[in-house]
């Protein structure tokens, strides 16, 4: 089992635009991060929709899809996803959502399952290890969830989907990770006219 984290990224390191909010879950600019996934595929096949581009971005997405045996996200990607996933989400997989707000487990169509954890992010991933079985853990967002999981060091693998676009402003990925020097090795680097997609793995002491 692996602990993935899969991002679409700006040139300028950002994963999200400004104004976070339900209406605009990716914020003001952040168009550009996302309008490259929806006409994949994969994507729309996870959508419940026919037709899409069949390329290797597409490839890699359904990759990250069929690998996955459960998801970890924080309280404000659900809350902004809640309405465009509908009753039946992408995830097909059990999804632990990290929230000081406790909720009874959502039982969606499709194989997701929203479970909202309260107890932190150890006891999110310990339950998300158990439910993936030998598939991976993906922390999916927002860029605060992920940031606890690369300060705790418990992060294995991290693939960034880096979109040439500079958003100037926004949610940035990396920082706020407390001291100390992380050291990654390259797994895979592919370039398309889409994306340039980098895959690497936290390499530990």
């Amino acid at each position: 089992m692996t602990v993935t984290a899969d991002l679409a990224i700006s040139l300028d390191g950002f994963v999200a635009g400004t104004d976070v909010t339900v209406d605009k879950p990716g914020g003001d600019g952040a168009e550009a991060l996302f309008e490259w996934i929806h006409e994949l595929a994969s994507w729309r096949e996870r959508q419940g929709m026919s037709g899409g581009e069949e390329n290797r971005d597409s490839e890699l997405m359904r990759e990250w899809f069929d690998a996955t045996g459960a998801v970890v996200m924080g309280r404000t990607m659900y809350d902004t996803g809640e309405d465009f996933w509908g009753d039946n989400p992408p995830f097909r997989t059990p999804v632990f959502v990290l929230t000081h707000r406790p909720r009874p487990t959502l039982v969606k169509e499709g194989g997701t399952t929203f479970t909202f954890v309260t107890d932190g992010i150890h006891d999110a991933l310990d339950r998300a290890t158990a439910a993936a079985g030998d598939r991976n853990v993906d922390i999916a967002g927002g860029a605060g969830t992920v940031r606890q999981y690369l300060a705790a060091g418990l992060i294995d693998e991290l693939q960034l989907h880096v979109v040439p676009a500079l958003l100037g402003e926004g949610l940035r990925l990396f920082e706020n990770l407390g001291p100390g020097r992380r050291d990654l090795e390259p797994l895979s680097v592919e370039a398309t006219p889409l994306a340039t997609h980098l895959k690497y793995r936290f390499v530990r002491d």
